[in-house]
């Protein structure tokens, strides 16, 4: 696609004096990172935390969980609320608010505040995740562009998910708990008039009330569907009134919220869009993905830890070319994309990631550092290229004017991959480790049962019993835990291959390019790309933008097929 299109050309314009896209790029992975390294920089800071303030055990849990949980909840409503006011209002309404929260996150001196302080911060995460992808769909009309920007987008989240434990045991190192999120306040201030100044305002499809009711609908469901799955994350019952409770009426609300949004004539989410096999086979992917990465990442680090007995900082070092691998592969993307296509690429990346899950199952009692290296870079750059591939047939497979749902869409299966992925290997992790573990010489089934719970709580009762029992339940915990490992790899690997194969649902090749709200596209006669022509001045629906200069008209962004 020509550089000097029409459409790439007035998104120039209106990104606001002395600005362009690049530099807005800039200002919206600022505010990503922020919000990535807040789900984990708090992480290493709760042993210090629990001596400051002395939470109950479901004070703590609240604490580490309540920030992704409302974030998760809030995506659709907050997506599709920035398509109807503006969603650069959105954006910097999130920026003051993830400021104000930080502050009172820092200066809490009692649990019940950290929570709410908490619990802040996580609608404030939902006001800015949709808001900065569904921005960059509208100053990038150019697909390769936005290919190329969604690329370092997605590196942005892989460096702030991986950087915050690390920058938080920097920060406890010199200073109090509260400085993890003392560092939120500055670079807020600075986004804020930056955002102001720099970023466009643009709307999506305004027509008809906004669906309150839905909305609120939503979020209650996903509310309960994510604290359900969490639970289950955390090795409580299926069965336990805390945790089928919130799955059964999550469940029940959001089919509520699926029936009304189809019987609206102005929907708050276009279900219309599943239908299109691209955008509901890329929202697939990015489950799969993430599904395999959190639960993968999670018993990588118990292994290191528990089993190699290796510090958390020599645990953080020993993942961290699994984040640079990443981010290569986000870097990359665009060129990949452009050269195999979104069904190969997705595919490819399903099927690295496969084998770097079948080549860990190598990983045994002694520490093999060539082999965990070689594993972590071909998961993290295998895993990176499927979701970028998927995030951009998704973003660009959605009408501009449903930009804020969609990247909602993506956001929120970001977040309940996560959460599948911890209850759905982790049941599996326990199911073929805990076995092990009954018939140690010895040991009394009571601490047997107790030490089936986990290989952390295996270490404990091993230490109360001592002598030759405590140190045989201890060596039996870790073959147990190797051979469940090994076993949870198999069924990634399973899940990722299935993953593979829905991935041929996308498109071959990569479309050259998409109209953006004030073109419409025609078949090039060279090179066969498209070329812009100005949209008719009256067209039903669509995006309306606004710049520095005044507000554009309405019309219909269409899709080039």
């Amino acid at each position: 696609m020509s550089g000097t299109s029409t459409a790439a050309a007035r998104s120039r314009r209106e990104t606001g004096p002395g600005a362009n896209r690049w530099v807005v790029l800039v200002v919206l992975c600022a505010s990503l990172l922020l919000v990535a390294l807040d789900a984990t920089v708090l992480h290493v800071a709760v042993p210090a935390v629990t001596e400051d303030l002395r939470p109950g055990a479901i004070e703590l849990l609240w604490i580490v969980d309540v920030y992704p949980l409302v974030c998760a909840s809030l995506l659709i409503l907050f997506g599709t609320l920035g398509d109807r006011v503006g969603r650069r209002r959105v954006l910097l309404l999130g920026y003051a608010l993830f400021g104000v929260a930080s502050g009172l996150a820092a200066c809490a001196d009692d649990p019940g505040v950290l929570i709410a302080a908490r619990a802040l911060l996580g609608v404030g995460g939902a006001m800015i995740m949709p808001a900065t992808l569904s921005i960059l769909r509208h100053i990038f009309p150019d697909r390769r562009e936005r290919a190329f920007a969604i690329g370092i987008w997605t590196a942005v989240a892989a460096v702030g998910a991986a950087v915050g434990p690390l920058l938080g045991g920097f920060l406890l190192e010199h200073f109090w708990w509260g400085s993890v999120f003392l560092i939120n306040i500055p670079l807020m201030l600075v986004s804020l008039p930056l955002g102001r100044w720099l970023l466009p305002e643009s709307f999506g499809d305004r027509d008809g009330p906004w669906d309150v009711v839905g909305a609120l609908t939503a979020a209650a469901g996903l509310f309960g569907a994510v604290l359900g799955v969490k639970r289950l994350g955390g090795g409580d019952p299926p069965l336990d009134p805390w945790t089928a409770g919130p799955l059964l009426v999550g469940g029940a609300l959001l089919f509520v919220f699926v029936r009304r949004q189809r019987r609206r004539a102005h929907p708050l989410v276009d279900l219309r869009m599943f239908a299109r096999p691209a955008f509901s086979t890329s929202v697939g992917c990015i489950v799969l993905a993430m599904l395999a990465l959190v639960g993968l990442e999670l018993m990588a680090a118990q292994y290191l830890q528990l089993v190699l007995g290796l510090s958390p900082l020599q645990t953080g070092l020993r993942l961290l070319p699994l984040t640079v691998a990443a981010m290569a592969a986000g870097l990359a993307g665009s060129l990949m994309l452009r050269r195999f296509g979104p069904r190969r690429m997705v595919s490819l990346g399903f099927c690295l990631t496969a084998g770097a899950v079948v080549l860990l199952t190598a990983m045994g009692h002694e520490d093999r550092p060539a082999l965990l290296l070689a594993g972590f870079v071909f998961l993290g750059f295998g895993l990176e290229t499927t979701l970028f591939g998927a995030y951009e047939s998704m973003l660009s497979e959605a009408p501009a004017d449903r930009a804020g749902g969609a990247a909602a869409i993506g956001e929120t299966s970001y977040q309940l991959g996560a959460g599948i992925g911890i209850a759905l290997l982790g049941s599996v992790m326990n199911a073929a480790y805990a076995p092990g573990l009954t018939s140690v010489p010895g040991v009394p089934a009571a601490a047997a049962a107790a030490a089936g719970h986990s290989l952390g709580e295996a270490y404990e009762v091993a230490g109360r019993l001592g002598g030759a029992s405590g140190e045989a339940l201890r060596q039996a915990a870790r073959d147990s835990f190797v051979q469940g490992l090994h076993v949870t790899l198999l069924v990634s690997a399973g899940l990722l291959l299935l993953g593979a194969a829905m991935a041929l649902r996308l498109p071959r090749l990569m479309e050259p390019g998409t109209a953006e709200p004030g073109t419409a596209a025609e078949p090039s006669t060279e090179g066969g790309g498209p070329v812009d022509v100005p949209a008719p001045r009256e067209a039903a629906g669509g995006e309306r933008t606004t710049g520095k200069g005044g507000t554009a008209g309405k019309v219909r962004a269409e899709s080039v097929r």
